[in-house]
């Protein structure tokens, strides 16, 4: 039997498939992992935190036997996020990623230096989008549906939750991701030097339901066609 791939809600089991998958997109939407030591420094900034502190706002994207090759992750409140990175996630990794003293000389510096800093997300220019997102696919399951599918999954969750807008930052020459955003609506939010960064938003309505956030008999028929309890 063929499998189908559908989005669903994030599960405890799938921490270690968003960490694999957060590497293999952070370059630049290419795979990182010449480019840091350790492995776990990029999922403990931009995937982990989110599926700890926030899990409820996690999805992926199940290839149909279980394994999760994308994921759309974030909150709906990013300063209250930011309070609560550095109260509650911090803790549980500066053994592993020690603060750097002094200016950053290498680029895993500067990113562990990220960890310490968790107040730069909160911006005045993005108050009227409070909600902010990551998404990720492997590059196999990219260009084929599947992101606006997580995309949708997301929006409708926020939608839900009375959230009314979201935001996302990205790296200005990922071209290829701002076509995608471009199609979705997301738009230009004006913020002074962004440096090498873009910020995007929209609002959380009109959202087609997709997957199992939007019809529950799609779901249902996707989680059986794939074999999977969903």
């Amino acid at each position: 039997m063929t499998r189908t791939a559908y989005v669903r809600p994030y599960r405890p089991a799938d921490q270690e498939a968003l960490a694999d998958i957060c590497v293999r997109t952070a370059d630049n939407g290419g795979d990182s992992t010449h480019l840091y030591p350790d492995p776990a420094l990029m999922p403990a900034l931009f995937a982990a935190p989110y599926a700890h502190l926030e899990p409820d706002l996690t999805f992926v994207l199940d290839d149909g036997s279980g394994r999760a090759v994308g994921y759309v992750l974030g909150t709906a409140d990013t300063r209250r996020f930011a309070e609560a990175f550095r109260e509650s996630w911090l803790p549980l990794v500066t053994d592993r990623f020690p603060e750097p003293e002094g200016e950053p000389g290498t680029l895993t510096e500067a990113m562990t230096a990220l960890l310490y800093r968790p107040e730069r997300m909160v911006l005045p220019e993005l108050d009227a989008h409070p909600a902010h997102l990551h998404i990720d696919l492997l590059p196999p399951w990219q260009r084929k549906g599947y992101g606006r599918e997580l995309m949708g999954a997301f929006l409708g969750a926020l939608h839900r939750k009375g959230v009314r807008a979201v935001h996302l930052s990205m790296l200005t020459a990922n071209t290829p991701a701002r076509a995608f955003y471009d199609r979705l609506g997301f738009q230009v939010i004006d913020v002074p030097d962004p440096g090498p960064l873009t910020y995007l938003g929209r609002s959380t309505a009109g959202v087609e339901p997709v997957g199992w956030a939007g019809s529950g008999g799609r779901a249902r028929e996707r989680a059986r066609t794939a074999g999977s309890e969903g």
